[in-house]
């Protein structure tokens, strides 16, 4: 990163073929994780493209992940106008992930116990009976079970009782509905707005606020009632929105009030359903994980304190999962305003992707980057922790809000899966199918066949 002023010779930005009109929209859309590697390695850290007509720079490569953190990166990037289009789909004001600077801190302030690690402290075996509930409900033995869609149910299932108080399966699939559209037509813009119009859409919508006034009259109920070490997520949502309300106003509480549902559909689901087809293509770390999760729960209810500990192969199989199969594959900036990165100049307004998952896929950081390997993370080898090359949670400042309470929901899932359930796939030489959009992961015909139970 250099700022205009500085003294470099500069390079003349190269441009990315496409179709008429749909420019690059096809290869992104069938691997897009591909498609910004194979920029990166032809074109370099900066090159332009475009998509459905619109105009865009692409930034990759360890280069582009180190600078969402620097002082520069904040600078000269900004989130809000990708956002812009969600937030008055909702006749919200704002929201998080597209708010940026003094908004986005206050935003992340009221958030920040909700989504983290501590929210759930005390209560890693009722996520385990939850668990255990799903399992009885969408796993029956001798079926072959839809995986992404069982996870959805389980995700909203934790997320709601834990965060929320609450657990709204039945609105699972609006939810669902609802941010595939929104994302795929408003934030990513990967398809026309003419889908919003819709029915399926119109109705699911209506659905989604009818969750989220009710929502609203339970978090009502319950302020100023509730003890304050005991609050959950929507305590403090509402509680900001009563006590400041120029931070909070009441038009922006159906956004955040269901974010959670929104986030772990799109994130967490499709994390989990990719790594139960990554331990199940891979004998030698299934027999790992087996091994790690039987000794866990032999010994009854979970220790917190040593909890993840216990599951090195586990973990390292769902970070491993986590850089094949990234969910964050490219964040979404607008240039703030004129500057040079890597001797190419970008202008202010300039829509920006920024390919931050591409080091994921590059044998300089990654040895054998196509092979699964759950020993990376490990020392002596360590590789994610070189600078830049690991980025499952986003960079900079909008990282992932929820990355320590994902990592625990995400492990106890896993462990529990494995341990409860005996599975396999369709065939020892099955490939994923994957989706990509609005965000990539396993597609919604992946399944798993349940034999029997383990325990």
């Amino acid at each position: 990163m250099t700022s205009a002023a500085t003294a470099l010779a500069p390079r003349e930005t190269p441009k990315v073929p496409g179709l008429p009109l749909l420019g690059s929209v096809l290869d992104m859309a069938k691997d897009p994780a591909r498609f910004f590697l194979d920029c990166y390695r032809k074109y370099g850290p900066v090159c332009r493209l475009k998509v459905l007509g619109e105009n865009y720079v692409l930034i990759s490569g360890v280069e582009a992940a180190n600078l969402m953190g620097t002082r520069d990166g904040k600078e000269c990037l900004r989130s809000k106008e990708f956002w812009e289009g969600l937030v008055g789909e909702y006749g919200a004001t704002r929201v998080l992930t597209g708010s940026d600077g003094e908004a986005h801190k206050q935003l992340r302030d009221i958030m920040r116990h909700g989504y983290s690690k501590e929210s759930i402290k005390g209560r890693y075996n009722e996520l385990v009976k939850i668990t255990d509930g799903a399992f009885a409900r969408d796993w029956p033995v001798g079926t072959e079970v839809p995986v992404l869609q069982a996870m959805q149910y389980l995700v909203v299932d934790q997320l709601g009782t834990i965060l929320t108080g609450a657990a709204p399966l039945e609105y699972v699939k609006d939810i669902r509905i609802t941010i595939l559209h929104i994302l795929n037509v408003l934030v990513t813009r990967q398809r026309p707005k003419i889908l919003l119009k819709r029915p399926i859409y119109k109705k699911s919508k209506a659905r989604v606020f009818e969750l989220g006034y009710t929502m609203i009259e339970q978090a009502k109920a319950r302020y100023g009632k509730v003890p304050e070490d005991q609050r959950n997520l929507i305590d403090d949502i509402y509680a900001a929105h009563v006590e400041t309300p120029e931070v909070m106003p009441a038009s922006d509480l159906i956004v955040s009030l269901t974010g959670p549902y929104v986030a772990g559909l799109d994130t967490v689901a499709n994390t989990i359903s990719a790594v139960v087809y990554s331990v199940l293509k891979h004998p030698e770390v299934k027999a790992r994980v087996l091994a790690e999760v039987d000794a866990l729960f032999d010994k009854g209810e979970i220790n917190e304190e040593t909890f993840m500990k216990e599951l090195p192969a586990l973990n390292g199989a769902i970070m491993e999962t986590m850089r094949l199969y990234p969910i964050a594959v490219a964040q979404m900036r607008t240039a703030t305003k004129d500057f040079v990165f890597e001797g190419h100049q970008i202008h202010e307004g300039e829509m920006i992707y920024i390919g931050t998952s591409v080091p994921h896929f590059m044998g300089e950081y990654w040895p054998e980057p196509e092979k699964f390997d759950i020993d990376r993370y490990a020392k002596p080898r360590a590789e994610h922790m070189q600078p830049g090359v690991y980025s499952p949670y986003g960079r900079g400042p909008h990282t992932c809000l929820g990355k320590s309470l994902a990592e625990v929901q995400m492990a106890i899932s896993m462990a529990r899966i494995f341990y409860r359930l005996d599975m396999e796939l369709e065939s020892p030489d099955y490939v994923l199918k994957t989706k990509t959009a609005p965000t990539p992961g396993p597609a919604n015909d992946f399944k798993v066949r349940v034999k029997g139970l383990r325990h």
